[in-house]
């Protein structure tokens, strides 16, 4: 599932997930990766860039949300560095599958800047890997879709929270990871954000196994809305029927 970023948010792909919308300064452009094994599946590892502590205050502190047992295995967000992780993110951003979407190919400084953008910015946007059972096999971002650009395309509420995914390696599309992961991902922000009411995520219209994938992760169908770079479908996870959907 590849989709580019804001460019707009997060795309699907059951190949992969990709992400569209990009929460940085004048987001209605870019977007950041990840890499190396992931130093342990313990302590979240120190963060890189610029990020002063009191600035994770506003997506309340994704490196402290701890894991998620899912069907597939245990799961944990752990935020990306530069250092460890941009030759991991930089490999995935040139699979041609999420080249499409994330518009992030290239020599790693590409990649380089993406994530140093986020990881400078104020706190609005936090990178991420997704490691799977002690492996590095994601990348995330999750941000504050209240205070990103897409906000002016939608009726949003405060703190809505989004979220962006590629599913990196190969031999982990096609197997439904997509939504089993995005449930996951859903639900720790409903759990860790208690202020946020809604878990957001925009991708393509036309990316059909998207959307399946949205949709078997709780989400709802809200709206087609009319970004700069595509039609999107807004995809909406409520806290009030999480157990419902």
């Amino acid at each position: 599932m590849p989709d580019h970023p804001d460019r707009c948010r997060p795309r699907l792909n059951l190949l992969h997930l990709t992400p569209e919308t990009r929460p940085t300064p004048s987001r209605e452009e870019r977007r950041m990766p990840s890499s190396d094994p992931i130093d342990a599946v313990g302590e979240p590892p120190p963060r890189a860039g610029g990020h002063d502590d009191a600035l994770d205050d506003l997506l309340d502190r994704v490196a402290a949300w701890g894991p998620a047992d899912t069907r597939a295995g245990v799961f944990r967000l752990v935020p990306a560095r530069i250092e460890r992780d941009l030759p991991l993110v930089s490999r995935w951003m040139n699979d041609p599958a999420a080249a499409v979407f994330w518009e992030l190919s290239g020599p790693q400084d590409v990649a380089e800047e993406h994530l140093r953008t986020q990881l400078a910015g104020d706190g609005r946007s936090v990178p991420c890997v997704g490691v799977l059972d002690g492996r590095p096999m994601s990348y995330w971002e999750i941000y504050r879709a209240d205070l990103d650009p897409l906000a002016r395309h939608y009726p949003a509420r405060p703190h809505d929270t989004g979220i962006h995914l590629l599913i990196g390696a190969v031999a982990d599309r096609g197997r439904g990871l997509g939504g089993l992961l995005l449930r996951a991902v859903a639900d720790l922000v409903l759990a860790q954000r208690p202020s946020c009411a809604r878990v957001i995520a925009e991708p393509d219209i036309r990316n059909t196994p998207s959307l399946a994938a949205f949709l078997t992760a709780g989400f709802r169908f809200s709206a087609e809305v009319d970004l700069p770079a595509k039609q999107a479908a807004l995809m909406v996870r409520d806290r009030s029927l999480r157990l419902l959907l």
